[in-house]
């Protein structure tokens, strides 16, 4: 199909428009992540059983002290504190 010119007008007027609108300077949104501090957040309930499997670790904690045991099936807790989510 061939463009009239009118048309091809109307595009390269359009397109223009829609480059005034979008500022290549400014980005749309600040991207500041730590992936250090992300990384061992995600650590804090998981050790490494080696080639990139990890095991959840009881959350438990009682004194300032963590369980530290491996979870009970897929909860957050190891048998001996199973029911301690449930209190």
């Amino acid at each position: 199909m061939v463009k009239t010119r009118s048309q091809s007008k109307k595009e390269e007027e359009l397109n223009r428009t829609l480059l005034k609108e979008v500022d290549p300077v400014k980005p749309l949104y600040e991207v500041n992540i730590d992936f250090d501090a992300a990384s061992n957040a995600w650590m804090t309930n998981k050790i490494s059983i080696g080639n990139g499997h990890y095991k959840y670790i009881c959350i438990y904690n009682k004194n300032g002290s963590r369980c530290g045991k491996s979870c009970y099936k897929e909860l957050i807790y190891c048998w001996h504190h199973r029911n301690a989510g449930s209190k």
